[in-house]
């Protein structure tokens, strides 16, 4: 009989209530038996039988837990992550993996010598308009691929008091948001020549950065990701322009508004986004609609079941998890220094 993996959760805010908890509930593989909340219990609201405790050390000494997910403040994450690998226990990290590209190796070098997943949560490789390019680049309706660029957008003119607005460490629109544009141009595309950046403060006495604009040097290709946290209009997603045609996408995946509803991802049209949000392709034929295919990231949670019991290697590689903190460094170095930085 497989193995049911025992689970840990540090923290339980939006990304422990919303995205981990309701995939961990629904999947036969994962068993969720306790959450660290330093003051609330918010955790065993949305499930009683789950237990709260109070120490991340005592999730750590716990000999019944395989897996520990940090989700937590991003000055966290390497220090917890650590602690729970020289424990024995596999880690799945919210993003970013680790604050800096030393902190990432150490990671993964401690993972692999303990024979551990240690992996970020790269959930929007799952998401619906990401599986769609990819299911277009795959059966060549683009063609070679000539420009790249993919926004997450927000508008939020005012700072928010969170530590993701304020936190010097690990605090900012290019930490929180960057990582996921970034994995997804290095899963298509591999590792970029080189790394230009714009990282800027556009909000009136913004304590850390809200706009950040990366060029991402290909032989072949420019790849820009884009984030403005003052986008009135922020549906734009991408747009992709290749040899055979042009593909224009607007709109954000809808599993966090569904999952913010408090539904459970076990439907059976789980992630099908609404007509008003399939992209369009454009080539010499003329213009076509296409339909989405649904988000899901279920085959997240089933790629990190199989990869700590041994059957394949985790889904986000090790140099894919490396990649995405040195470009976002870099990609600070050459704001900073107002020139292309080579990878």
């Amino acid at each position: 009989m497989p193995k049911i993996v025992n689970v840990g959760l540090i923290g339980f805010g939006l990304s422990g209530r919303y995205f981990h908890a309701p995939f961990l509930t629904t999947n036969p593989h994962f068993k969720l038996t306790k959450v660290v909340e330093r003051h609330r219990n918010d955790a065993q609201a949305f499930d009683p039988a789950l237990v709260t405790v109070r120490s991340h050390d005592e999730l750590f000494a716990d000999p019944d837990i395989d897996l520990v997910i940090v989700s937590t403040p991003n000055d966290t994450h390497y220090p917890y992550a650590k602690a729970a690998l020289e424990a024995g226990k596999h880690v799945l990290i919210e993003k970013p993996f680790a604050n800096t590209s030393d902190q990432a190796r150490d990671l993964l070098t401690l993972a692999q010598q303990r024979g551990l997943v240690a992996m970020p949560y790269q959930n929007r490789r799952y998401d619906a308009d990401f599986l769609t390019i990819q299911q277009l680049l795959q059966t060549n309706r683009i063609g070679e691929v000539n420009e790249f660029e993919a926004h997450f957008d927000r508008y939020r003119p005012q700072v928010l008091d969170t530590w993701k607005e304020y936190d010097p460490d690990g605090g900012g629109n290019l930490y929180n948001l960057g990582p996921h544009l970034i994995d997804q141009a290095i899963v298509l595309f591999g590792i970029p020549e080189a790394v230009w950046g714009d990282i800027r403060i556009i909000r009136k006495d913004g304590p850390q950065d809200d706009y950040f604009d990366i060029v991402l040097y290909y032989p072949d290709k420019r790849v820009r990701l884009k984030s403005n946290m003052v986008a009135a209009d922020n549906q734009l997603r991408y747009v992709i322009h290749g040899a055979l045609g042009s593909f224009v996408k607007s709109g954000l995946d809808i599993q966090e508004e569904t999952l913010r509803k408090n539904q459970l991802p076990d439907s059976a049209d789980w992630g099908h986004e609404p007509e008003r949000q399939f992209g369009r392709l454009t080539t010499s034929d003329g213009e076509e609609v296409v339909e989405s295919l649904a988000g899901n990231y279920h085959p997240f949670y089933d790629n990190l079941y199989r990869a700590i019991i041994g059957e394949i290697p985790q889904e986000v590689l090790p140099e894919q998890a490396l990649a995405v903190i040195r470009i976002m460094e870099l990609a600070r170095e050459s704001s900073a220094s107002r020139t292309v930085l080579p990878f």
